[in-house]
């Protein structure tokens, strides 16, 4: 998989970054308007359903979802195209006190401005098949 493409670029970045806890250079991977929608649609995460927009609602996110855990990503393919790059893969967390291991299957598509900032990350994963797995398994 080539690594030219500049949403693939992004979202790779992003991933890295998210890995690393680098909050900072993974904020500033985002345009000052993008928005971000993980899982997209309605749920605890986003009541709304409306996304996360603009550099403060996403570094609330970060706070309130990434930050906490440990995050890694498993990419088993990315197929990208015009501005943007869809991930296919799982993401799996650990680490966060009281709470077991997770991994949830996921398409995740990053789109990139003419400057190359992200403007949007819209994650598509079953929220409802999280909470089954979480209530299935005893905390760590």
């Amino acid at each position: 998989m080539s690594e030219e493409h500049p949403a693939r670029q992004a979202g790779l970045a992003s991933q890295r970054l998210v890995l690393a806890g680098e909050r900072e250079a993974w904020l500033a991977l985002f345009a000052d308007d993008a928005i971000i929608q993980d899982p997209v649609g309605i749920s605890p995460l986003d009541p709304s359903g409306e996304g996360h927009r603009g550099k403060e609602a996403i570094a609330k996110f970060y706070d309130t979802v990434i930050a906490g855990g440990k995050v890694r990503f498993e990419v088993d393919k990315s197929y990208a195209c015009g501005d943007e790059c869809a991930f296919v893969g799982e993401i799996t967390t650990t680490e966060r006190p009281g709470l077991p291991r997770t991994v949830v299957d996921l398409v995740a598509v990053y789109r990139v401005g003419k400057d190359g900032k992200l403007a949007s990350l819209r994650a598509f994963w079953e929220f409802d098949a999280l909470l089954e797995k979480l209530q299935a398994s005893p905390a760590s």
